[in-house]
């Protein structure tokens, strides 16, 4: 690589915007503040407004700042198109269907209202009725990044809250699409225009969908055959950029492709696997969006507008809040919930921003209009958590209670977790199933889970040592955990972690032999079952029922059998203590 390669520009402010990423993420995990707030804030001080102003006076900060965005729009496209893909992921139709009357009903209810008033106003303002439709639909949106992360969805707030939020990233497809489709009317095409951006979105959307249904799960299965993450994760960039690059031939966003890309890829059963290994870039790429964000903000501006901004920002929290809450309390919510919920969707969006810039693409608002409303949602995103304290304060006042711990019972059903579906998993699954045991299970091996769905199982691909897998699997509300794998390693490995991060979850875990069962015990094991003894236990019972040994007999000494191995597996691992220790914990669990 040359020097001048080097000494690019673009090298440069991308060193800047990972280092700022980098340095944001794990201070704002340790304050427990989403960091969200904090690339908006590090995207003011390194932009031109901030640090970038002064460089030509202290040359020294030109190394710590970025006078100029247009080098870094690459990364915020790229971004956005990332992130994107990630809330497709989340959006499955089983998932929208499960929920459908939530989402469909109050969640639709919630956008078409919010987005009408918000019209309304602007309209008798004196902008144009495009232009009102863009600034109502951007303005009604809510922050799911941040939402997700300040609420609890098993409780009735955070329930409301998901299904608004849900119906909002769903409707995000539409939307761009109705303003891409608006703009040849802006600019002079016309009806013609628009019927043939309609007519080639169709083809598009009708040739993705028939390309994840039939392509995509072939190319998964071969990259789970191949163990490969890297494989996985070419597959997954390929999915989403020929999915923009369709859209965009269409007349459409690209960022609409991307979208869809993340509902085909949730449609398949190796959503968990592409969730865990994109997930690491989710948050990255929305914090290098917000950081150019940040940049782009002009504090010369607004700071001369500062009153204007505080006022139209307190307006729309207003509407957006008051409306939110009578439509909660028309539906039967208590005064504490409608109020809590109100305020907490009242802030708005990383998506807001991405719908006024395609407002702006399509000559809908101007670009001065376009950056006063993008300072009005940075400050307002700035306020959502103290919004969310605010919301959660009155909402106990008025009912008198924590609304957020209330309704306990609607909560899903517990449930177990097996680890690995092969023979001995299958045999697990059938025993919790003759016992109407709630479970799910989850396997690497794409040929095993196919087998099993054929079967009726609920099995999903994905591999448990990665990422967030077993998070979204409900780990946090399993009853137990099974660990069926035949990979001593990977069962050891996976023992330590879910002992040190769910000190009170039962573990069951299949071993190999005494000395890899004394290992699991040692690493936090509820239950370790040597294979090597089982296999034993039951040709004995075989041998012993075949020559006329009462079955009550029979079944008495194998049981005691099994508690003199368990017994000398503790005492030759030394862990006398640990018996008393895993029964306590199972009778907490109880």
């Amino acid at each position: 690589m040359s020097a001048t390669n080097l000494n690019s520009p673009l090298l440069a402010d991308a060193l800047i915007v990972l280092g700022a990423a980098g340095i944001v993420i794990p201070l704002f995990a340790r304050l427990r503040i989403t960091p969200v707030i904090g690339f908006i804030l590090v995207g003011l001080l390194v932009g031109p407004s901030g640090l970038g102003g002064l460089a030509g006076a202290f040359p020294l900060l030109s190394h710590v700042s970025i006078s100029s965005t247009e080098t870094l729009q690459p990364f915020a496209d790229a971004g956005i198109i990332l992130l994107l893909f990630s809330i497709g992921l989340e959006l499955s139709f089983a998932r929208l269907w499960t929920m459908r009357r939530q989402v469909f009903g109050l969640g639709a209810l919630e956008l078409i209202l919010i987005a009408a008033a918000l019209t309304a106003v602007f309209t008798a303002g004196g902008e144009g009725l495009g232009g009102s439709l863009a600034l109502g639909l951007a303005l009604a949106m809510s922050s799911t990044a941040l939402v997700l992360r300040i609420t609890d969805t098993r409780a009735p707030v955070g329930r409301a809250a998901l299904a608004m939020l849900l119906f909002e990233d769903l409707a995000l497809v539409p939307i761009i699409f109705l303003l891409g489709a608006l703009a040849p009317v802006a600019g002079g095409g016309g009806l013609g225009g628009m019927m043939q951006t309609l007519w080639l979105s169709l083809l598009a959307i009708v040739g993705l969908l028939l390309a994840g249904r039939f392509v995509l799960p072939l190319l998964f299965a071969q990259a789970a055959r191949t163990k490969s993450p890297e494989l996985f994760m070419a597959i997954t960039l390929l999915a989403v950029i020929a999915a923009a690059l369709v859209t965009a031939a269409a007349g459409l966003s690209p960022i609409v492709g991307a979208l869809l890309a993340g509902l085909l890829i949730a449609e398949t059963e190796y959503q968990s696997e592409v969730h865990s290994i994109i997930a690491p870039f989710k948050g990255l790429a929305l914090g290098v969006f917000l950081i150019i964000v940040g940049m782009s903000l002009d504090l010369g501006l607004l700071w001369q507008q500062m009153g204007r901004v505080l006022l139209a920002g307190f307006a729309v929290l207003l509407l957006k809040a008051v409306v939110t809450g009578l439509l909660l309390r028309f539906m039967g919510a208590r005064r504490g919930m409608a109020t809590e919920v109100g305020i907490l969707m009242a802030g708005p969006s990383e998506t807001t921003l991405i719908v006024l810039g395609a407002a702006a693409v399509a000559q809908l608002i101007s670009r001065e209009s376009m950056q006063f409303w993008q300072m009005v949602t940075a400050l307002g995103m700035i306020l959502t958590p103290l919004l969310a304290l605010l919301g959660r304060f009155l909402g106990k006042r008025l009912d008198g209670s924590s609304v957020a711990a209330a309704d306990l019972g609607d909560m899903p059903p517990q449930h177990a977790i097996i680890v690995g579906f092969g023979r001995v998993g299958e045999l697990v699954a059938d025993m919790l199933m003759a016992h109407k045991k709630a479970f799910v299970a989850i396997d690497a091996d794409t040929d095993l889970v196919a087998k099993g769905r054929s079967k009726g199982y609920p099995v999903t691909f994905g591999n448990a040592a990665y990422g967030d897998v077993l998070t979204r699997m409900g780990i946090d509300q399993a009853t137990a955990i099974i660990l069926t794998m035949d990979d001593r390693v990977a069962v050891q490995h996976l023992t330590r972690r879910l002992r040190a991060e769910h000190p009170n979850l039962p573990i069951i875990a299949r071993a190999r032999d005494a000395g890899h069962a004394a290992a699991l015990y040692r690493l936090g094991a509820s239950e370790a079952v040597p294979e090597t003894l089982e296999s034993s236990l039951q040709l004995s019972e075989a041998v012993l029922v075949n020559l006329g040994v009462p079955m009550g007999f029979v079944i008495a000494s194998i049981h005691e059998k099994r508690d003199e191995f368990r017994a000398q597996i503790m005492e030759e691992g030394d862990l006398d203590e640990m018996p008393k220790l895993k029964s306590s914990r199972l009778r907490d669990r109880s």
